[in-house]
């Protein structure tokens, strides 16, 4: 059995990194279906799961997709942060919406591709946004035109978004045909709207369909919108004439000593039920047509800052500032004996959040749609609440009806048998330090130096060596808060246009790369006589880069940035147009130089479907051609037709310099020789993007890719294959790994083990072992198949004595450090584990309005 690897260790928890509060969330809503035609229920087909929006207080909004295969009902991690859109800086997301950027495209039983959706925000300004999700930048703007936007809404054919504004106002903007205009201004009436949203599509009338065009299949599916509804800061529901543009009714809701009341939440049902939340924790349900209160429910101590609705549309979630998430379902009650009614009743409520919740949304979406055309959904799959707010954590919970009758229903992120809201477990997506499920801590191994980034600065700290223990004394994790373990070396604040995206340190502390959408900056590090550091920007450093990148290119920003083992050479991946450039850093008074620009990642002649096309391989290698380190050559632009766009947002090298390897959101993974600065092999592709990529220090030439789904592939650069050795532990990981609920983060490797031959004193080979990490636990797993052929020999030779099963011998796993931000080696047998507890981040936040008290009757 192997033996336990002993290791020094460095606890951090003095980095003071702050996790953005959650402000929205967003999920893609379903195409409508056809009018005239019966709409085929979704349980005939395998059941996917769309993109999850979540939008934060600094700008920032983070997708998250789902970890699950194609068809499987089920995934352990749930979703997994995938891309970051930086928001600029200073700024917030208040609201959140998408749309679908051609309806008739997709099919209403079809879950949209993030392809085929458009995806619109608001920042508590006059200005709303449309984001470019492939490009990760803001695509177009357009201004309100009646002061500040306090919601927005999108219709069920996603072809107008209602604003409502400061003025009091209701603006329409048309989204025809991938456009963004204004198309109508409603009265205004004197109250902010701050909540809104649409009625039930009506089809059209058969005489309108057919004097428009007797020939057009387009006009026989078209929905009409007829009202919407708006909640406001003055005690009042509104609901509103589209066509006109002027209000039908007036619902008012309760004062308290003649104080107004604010509508922040309002919802509409299939059946036309109205339902609200307002600043005094009342729920209310109204009947659209007579526009009066069915029932009032007070069930909540602060105000309703949130709600949604269940897919069936017989179920309502609300929440706000006391933390409660309530559910509310609507149930068929007796009122004599032949006689028999529906009401609403509230069912349950949960606290699952230490502060204001400020967003919740439920997958699948509802779709307010009249009752002959209401969807159907597989009644033995639970639906996923989702929800978030100033504790920074998305809360994912099984929302399963506790009136439904079937016996056996799935629970999507595996937390326990049980699926109804009221029995479930929930579980939080752990938060992510930096954009893209990148981390903001970033190691100088032989400076001894740990930085840290935050939306527009950065921190520096340095880590001071410990005492060496003696050779039977237990290494015990020593606490750096003491002066002796660690001293803040530098802070500074940057100029930035948006939030960071990316920073790397060299190996030996000399430089230091960061960058934001716009401009990467690249700073020489030098130590002042006081022992801390003295940055020196490198001004021409953008020029450069400039002077290698397309005559059109705008920006010199960048995704992500590695130096190299020696701390000689840079590697940048390109924010806008995804390119890789590779600098030569050169001596302290000479000016960093590019050596050559690659455009693989560009090409998109070898995608089909997000997925890469079998024998387009050697069209990429074709268009190498040796670089000339003189002239610093570039890839050939491709076409416009065969160009793909795409994010490179992982990069490594091998720990003897010779391999560096580009991993993008596409799932595409380059390998590049850096000693001829050429390309060398593309991989095949993968259903998902690699979470972390890394070479294997005691072999170089074998590339370890992680994925979030806690899958891993092992494959050999030189021979271009995935060695038949490494198919045994691939496709064996423990299951306790595999189903852990947080999904991989990275992977380290003790420098200890460099070297093809390492031998310790008894001749025998220094096992070979990754140390993967996710937000909660840490895993070791030995990369060496020695173990596994021998059992594998013993079983195939019919052997009868049972062996110890693979995993005792080659897998540990540990789950003292929470929430973990970083893992890496400083030395050799020296690992740095960065935690941020979560009780050190919520003492940053205001008092919550509802504390547990322990012991307290």
């Amino acid at each position: 059995m192997a033996e336990a690897t002993t290791l020094a260790l460095h606890r951090c928890r003095f980095v003071d990194f702050n996790p953005s509060p959650i402000t929205a969330l967003a999920v893609p809503p379903f195409s409508l279906p056809s009018p005239t035609k019966k709409l085929s229920t979704f349980g005939k087909q395998p059941l996917r799961f769309g993109t999850l929006a979540v939008g934060r207080a600094n700008g920032n909004i983070d997708l998250y997709d789902w970890t699950g295969a194609e068809g499987d009902l089920q995934s352990a991690q749930a979703w997994a942060l995938r891309t970051t859109l930086v928001g600029p800086y200073p700024s917030k997301v208040d609201s959140l919406a998408f749309a679908i950027r051609y309806p008739d495209d997709v099919s209403a039983e079809a879950v949209p591709m993030l392809s085929q959706l458009r995806l619109f925000s608001s920042g508590g300004g006059s200005d709303l946004l449309e984001w470019d999700m492939s490009r990760g930048c803001v695509r177009r703007t357009i201004a309100s035109q009646g002061g500040s936007i306090w919601s927005m809404a999108v219709n069920p054919s996603s072809t107008l978004i209602a604003l409502g504004c400061e003025d009091g106002t209701v603006r329409l903007l048309s989204l025809a045909s991938d456009t963004l205009t204004h198309h109508r201004r409603f009265d205004r009436v004197k109250c902010r709207i701050l909540s809104i949203a649409w009625g039930p599509p009506t089809p059209r009338p058969a005489s309108t369909q057919k004097n428009a065009d007797d020939s057009s299949d387009e006009d026989e599916d078209a929905w009409a919108d007829t009202w919407l509804v708006t909640g406001g800061s003055d005690s009042s529901l509104r609901k509103w004439d589209v066509a006109t543009g002027r209000p039908l009714d007036r619902m008012g809701t309760d004062k308290v000593r003649g104080e107004r009341t604010l509508v922040w939440s309002v919802g509409v049902l299939g059946d036309g039920s109205i339902v609200s939340g307002d600043s005094l924790g009342m729920v209310k349900f109204w009947d659209s047509r007579t526009c009066t209160q069915l029932q009032s429910f007070e069930a909540h101590g602060a105000d309703v800052l949130c709600l949604t609705v269940d897919p069936t549309g017989t179920a309502v979630y609300t929440s706000g500032v006391d933390q409660k998430i309530s559910q509310f379902c609507h149930v068929k009650t007796s009122s004599g004996e032949k006689s028999s009614s529906w009401r609403w009743i509230q069912t349950c409520s949960r606290r699952m959040h230490s502060h204001d919740v400020r967003a919740v949304v439920i997958w699948p979406p509802y779709t307010p749609l009249p009752p002959s055309h209401k969807r159907q959904f597989p009644m033995d799959v639970a639906p996923i609440l989702a929800s978030g707010g100033l504790d920074m954590s998305v809360v994912v919970t099984p929302a399963a009806l506790p009136t439904n009758t079937v016996v056996k229903i799935v629970n999507p992120i595996s937390t326990s048998t049980h699926s109804t809201f009221e029995d479930s477990y929930h579980r939080r997506l752990a938060y992510s330090s930096g954009p893209s499920s990148t981390s903001a801590v970033k190691i100088a191994r032989e400076a001894r130096l740990l930085c840290c980034a935050r939306d527009a600065g950065l921190s520096i700290w340095r880590i001071n060596r410990k005492p060496s223990a003696s050779p039977d004394e237990e290494p015990a994790a020593v606490d750096e808060a003491n002066a002796a373990g660690w001293e803040k070396v530098l802070d500074m604040e940057l100029n930035v246009q948006t939030n960071i995206l990316a920073t790397a340190i060299s190996s030996n502390g000399r430089w230091l790369a960061l960058s934001d959408l716009y401009e990467s900056k690249l700073f020489s590090l030098s130590f002042t006589p006081e022992d801390s550091i003295r940055p020196k920007r490198v001004r021409d450093f953008s020029a450069v880069l400039r002077a290698h990148l397309p005559p059109k290119s705008v920006s010199t920003g960048s995704l992500a940035f590695h130096f190299t083992p020696d701390s000689s050479k840079l590697v940048i991946a390109t924010a806008v147009g995804s390119h890789i450039l590779i600098i030569d850093l050169g001596a302290e008074d000479e000016q960093p130089r590019v050596l050559r620009r690659f455009d693989h990642h560009r090409h998109g002649s070898s995608i089909a479907s997000s997925r890469l096309v079998k024998g387009r391989v050697a069209d990429l290698e074709a268009a190498d051609t040796p670089a000339d380190e003189d002239e610093a050559e570039s890839e050939p632009e491709p076409t416009p037709s065969a160009i793909t766009t795409t994010s490179i947002l992982r990069l490594t090298t091998s720990f003897d310099g010779q391999w560096l390897a580009s991993s993008d959101s596409h799932g595409r993974t380059h390998v590049y020789n850096m000693d001829s600065i050429q390309h060398h092999c593309v991989l095949p592709s993968f259903p998902q993007a690699a979470q972390a990529i890394s070479f294997d220090p005691s072999r170089p030439n074998i590339l370890i890719l992680a994925f979030p789904d806690n899958s891993i592939q092992l494959f050999d650069v030189e021979s271009r294959q995935f060695p038949s050795w490494a198919r045994d532990i691939c496709n064996n990981l423990p299951k306790k790994f595999t189903r852990t609920h947080d999904h991989v983060l990275g992977v380290a490797f003790d420098p200890a083990i460099a070297g093809p031959s390492l031998k310790v004193s008894s001749g025998a080979s220094v096992p070979r072992y990754a140390l993967f990490w996710g937000s909660t636990w840490l895993c070791k797993i030995m990369l060496d198949d020695s173990g596994r052929s021998g059992n594998r020999k013993r079983r195939r030779e019919g052997d009868k004595v049972d062996q110890m099963p693979d995993e005792h011998v080659q897998f540990r796993m540990i789950t003292h450090y929470r929430p973990i931000l970083y893992v890496d080696f400083l030395a050799a047998g020296e690992l740095v584990v960065v935690e941020r507890p979560l009780v050190d981040v919520l003492a940053t936040l205001p008092p919550a309005y509802f504390v547990n008290k322990y012991g307290a009757t």
